[in-house]
């Protein structure tokens, strides 16, 4: 079992990793001139057109699994991916993207209240600290200001949450039948249609170009970060999440997920040079400080197989 928790912990740092670099990829995209919409929609399709071959591989004479699995596969497409994406960036339009973003990640704290109301077992003490002391240390990290609030703004963002705890909420499910390549390949693949719809209703703006980008200081063609973005921070982000969510369950790969922004400060400052503040290295401590209560609430709970604590994939989550 430490075994297991131990190669899940790296597959989730190393899907947190690979998240992380989403945004210098598509910034330097977004900075060439595509809009947000653009983006998303290319970067979601292309990515379940890379595991499509492996996904039908993976699947050959068992497409009975997919029809007992749809509620996972929705769950991962409908919410987790276009649901999440869509609210996040109209939320954007209202309020800063660092709020945003942490409401966003206020997932994982949402999904700690779901389990507690379904299985009807309050969280270790820890585990709720952990929460707190890991939203503070985001809320460090992303440099909130004290900027008014919109409501459509923070309703939108809190959408985007829903779609974040969806996320760990279907990755985790440790008696899935589908493979996570197969998961994942599937639930990118319903979100593309999902943000193929918002883009030819309009609700989703799209506007790409096929001039050159700037990407961490050099000049590249538009295909080569979209590539990246791709294969690195959408494809194997998703499958390798998936792989960690159901070692470690979704509580717990959800709070290791915070480390996201973390990677995302290592990150820019190696390819752009931009060291971060003090405060977001009070942030980053805050956080592992955060993820560190979570797993030491985790452990001290009793195990259990009631209830539906089994869509986290592990009990007392």
């Amino acid at each position: 079992m430490q075994s297991r928790r131990q190669v899940g912990l790296a597959f989730a740092l190393a899907s947190a990793a690979s998240f992380a670099l989403s945004g210098i990829f598509a910034a330097a995209l977004l900075d060439g001139g595509w809009s947000a919409g653009a983006v998303t929609l290319v970067r979601i399709g292309g990515g379940a057109l890379v595991l499509l071959a492996p996904t039908l591989w993976l699947l050959r004479g068992r497409w009975d699994a997919v029809l007992r699995s749809w509620r996972e596969v929705l769950v991962l497409g409908v919410l987790a991916v276009a649901v999440c994406q869509l609210a996040f960036f109209s939320a954007v339009a209202f309020i800063d993207p660092s709020l945003a973003l942490l409401i966003e990640f206020l997932g994982p704290v949402l999904l700690v209240f779901f389990t507690w109301a379904t299985t009807r077992r309050a969280p270790a003490m820890l585990t709720l600290a952990g929460a707190a002391v890991a939203l503070v240390g985001l809320g460090l990290i992303s440099g909130i200001g004290g900027e008014a609030l919109h409501p459509l703004g923070v309703l939108l963002a809190l959408g985007a949450a829903v779609g974040n705890a969806g996320y760990w909420a279907s990755a985790s499910k440790a008696d899935s039948e589908l493979p996570p390549i197969a998961l994942a390949g599937l639930g990118l693949l319903v979100g593309a249609l999902v943000l193929g719809v918002a883009v030819v209703t309009g609700l989703l703006p799209f506007v790409a170009t096929a001039a050159p980008v700037v990407l961490a200081g050099a000049t590249v063609p538009w295909w080569a970060a979209m590539g990246m973005l791709i294969l690195i921070a959408t494809a194997a982000s998703y499958v390798v999440g998936i792989l960690g969510a159901r070692r470690l369950g979704a509580t717990l790969a959800s709070f290791v997920g915070y480390s996201e922004p973390m990677f995302g400060i290592l990150w820019t400052a190696l390819l752009l040079a931009i060291l971060p503040s003090g405060m977001q290295w009070m942030g980053a401590a805050a956080i592992i400080a955060g993820v560190l209560l979570v797993r030491l609430g985790q452990a001290r709970r009793p195990r259990t197989t009631k209830g539906p604590a089994i869509v986290e994939g592990i009990p007392g989550a």
